[in-house]
């Protein structure tokens, strides 16, 4: 099929209008939340199931590589090309114009369409007392329901792990090169074609008894269990654990998902956070030990943060601070949309300097008075590490005995109880960590190199959890920032260095380190294009995609098409 014919083809099934093809409008699309871009012919926007469908079926008579793609959250550039070196033509096909939640059972489980998003399924639950079956950070940029399921997306729960389900329905390429839709929803009378299947989904009318599979997991319901193992010699969840990949769940776009059946929980009646504070890490150990050994409830979250970020995310994340707070979740990820778009264009004028509008919503939000409580402040202040521990219902007075009556009695540690004002600030300020590096460096490019991000996780076993690192690598550090799921033991490092410094001889240097704790790495943001699988998780992208059809090049795999077939 010729260029112009796939355009056409394209444009035939789903409008001209949701075909982009010129440089500039696709660029967004093209590159990664935080670094990564590449080639693509075009950018479609099916926005039926069939479309979507349709749309694959050209690409695949075609023989294109496809790149399956939601609101692109990620932040290992696994959601966009990666360079100009495919051997055929690239298509990307977005699926956020595809957003329906059914409700099932009452509520208990949902049946997600791939652009349906966690804050839309959020705010769907709340009336009815529930909560999605994963928590994420960027959840309040938009990201979607599917995309965390094919990417085992981690967050920030302690009592349920990794974005996990059995239960799905979507299009694969196999080894002679076709196109099937495979269909493990286990839902009832939903037809055998792919037409009747999808307009069924579309209704929205599944009945309880039209649902099988209720031995089939669709979360990862074991979590809890895990993660009290204070002995485990293996992390507690990882994007190459062998035990958390099954079809779409893990799959990185190796397969086209269409439909997920995802559980949901309740939420708690009451929660309250408190703030901790040491300046040794073995205090934090012995926290860790006692709430995992004897809590008869674990907590919701325990959010780890050092001084180092909390100093910088008060800073270079204060503008994501005030925007959650005053404009809400909703119109954010327009506002990245937007913000990315105007970057595009304002980088390639000569003479302004690289990513303009974060330089200006850097200078905006110094003009607003000082956003973080002053109790908040004072730990900082104080104490060298902290935790923010989210406890509920019935665990609440249990954490608050034993903060009391135990941990407190420790010299040099301190905890206090927060207000409404301070647990939101706690939290919001958590979360505006995940970005401040970026913004450093962005605000710093003249003197230091790109941030090099990991997000680790350590053995459940692993009491040495604070990275010490050599002096050949800190000769070259402008900045290191930690923070993290701590019960998890699941840690964001961001490494900034200093301008001339070899970036990936450090990172080499710091896997090694890695390698010699058995610490696994990616934790929860999957390999993208910045990391190699381990064979275990490129055997299964090569039993989902033999033909390397989807996401080619993922995990720092061949980017040639496997199999030449006709």
């Amino acid at each position: 099929m010729s260029k112009p014919d796939l355009i056409a083809s394209l444009a035939a099934t789903v409008g001209k209008k949701y075909v982009l093809t010129k440089e500039s409008k696709t660029a967004y699309y093209r590159s990664g939340f935080r670094s990564g871009a590449g080639g693509a012919e075009a950018v479609v926007f099916p926005a039926t199931l069939l479309e979507q469908w349709r749309v694959i079926q050209t690409c695949v008579e075609a023989n294109c590589a496809i790149i399956m793609q939601a609101t692109k959250t990620g932040l290992t550039e696994g959601s966009c090309p990666s360079g100009f070196n495919y051997d055929r033509e690239v298509v990307i096909v977005n699926v956020t114009r595809i957003k329906k939640i059914v409700l099932l059972d009452g509520g208990k489980q949902v049946l997600a369409f791939p652009g349906s998003t966690l804050h839309e399924l959020e705010q769907l639950l709340k009336p009815l007392g529930r909560a999605p079956h994963s928590v994420i950070g960027s959840t309040t940029i938009g990201a979607t329901i599917i995309g965390g399921i094919a990417n085992n997306a981690g967050g920030a729960l302690c009592k349920r792990g990794s974005s996990y389900t059995e239960l799905a329905l979507f299009g694969q390429v196999d080894a002679d090169g076709d196109l099937n839709l495979i269909n493990h929803l286990k839902i009832k009378n939903l037809g055998d074609t792919p037409e009747e299947i999808f307009a069924n989904l579309e209704k929205g009318d599944i009945p309880d008894e039209d649902l099988e599979g209720m031995d089939k997991l669709a979360s990862d319901r074991g979590y809890g269990d895990r993660i009290r193992n204070l002995d485990a010699e293996v992390p507690n969840r990882y994007n190459a654990d062998p035990e958390r990949l099954y079809e779409v769940s893990g799959s990185a776009g190796k397969v086209a998902a269409f439909a997920v059946r995802v559980d949901t929980y309740p939420i708690p009646k009451r929660k309250k956070v408190f703030m901790l504070g040491s300046d040794r890490a073995e205090d934090f150990v012995a926290l860790r030990d006692h709430i995992l050994s004897d809590f008869k409830e674990l907590p919701e979250m325990c959010e780890y943060m050092n001084r180092g970020i909390f100093d910088t995310a008060e800073r270079y994340g204060k503008d994501v601070f005030l925007s959650i707070k005053h404009l809400g979740t909703e119109r954010l990820p327009k506002a990245y949309a937007f913000k990315s778009s105007a970057e595009y264009f304002l980088n390639k004028i000569p003479f302004l300097p690289k990513f303009l509008p974060d330089l200006f919503l850097y200078c905006a939000s110094r003009l607003f008075p000082q956003h973080l409580p002053k109790r908040l402040l004072k730990y900082r202040d104080r104490f060298e590490y902290y935790l923010i521990l989210s406890m509920a219902d019935e665990g609440i007075d249990e954490a608050r005995s034993y903060l009391e009556d135990e941990w407190s009695q420790i010299k040099g540690v301190d905890f206090f109880e927060c207000n409404e004002e301070e647990q939101e600030a706690a939290l919001l300020h958590r979360f505006a960590a995940a970005g401040a590096a970026i913004r450093y460096q962005n605000l710093h490019q003249r003197t230091t190199e790109e941030v090099l991000a990991l997000d680790i996780a350590l053995l459940g076993n692993d009491r040495e959890w604070v990275e010490e690192l050599p002096h050949e690598i800190t000769e070259h550090l402008d900045l290191a920032l930690y923070y993290g799921h701590f019960m998890c033991h699941v840690f964001h490092q961001d490494y900034i260095f200093k301008k001339g410094t070899d970036i990936e001889a450090m990172k080499k240097k710091m896997l090694e380190c890695l390698d010699a704790k058995g610490a696994k790495y990616p934790a929860e943001h999957n390999v993208g294009h910045m990391y190699e699988a381990d064979p275990t998780l490129k055997n299964f992208y090569e039993s989902l995609d033999p033909t390397n059809t989807f996401n080619p090049g993922i995990g720092k795999s061949s980017k040639r098409r496997r199999v030449e077939f006709t």
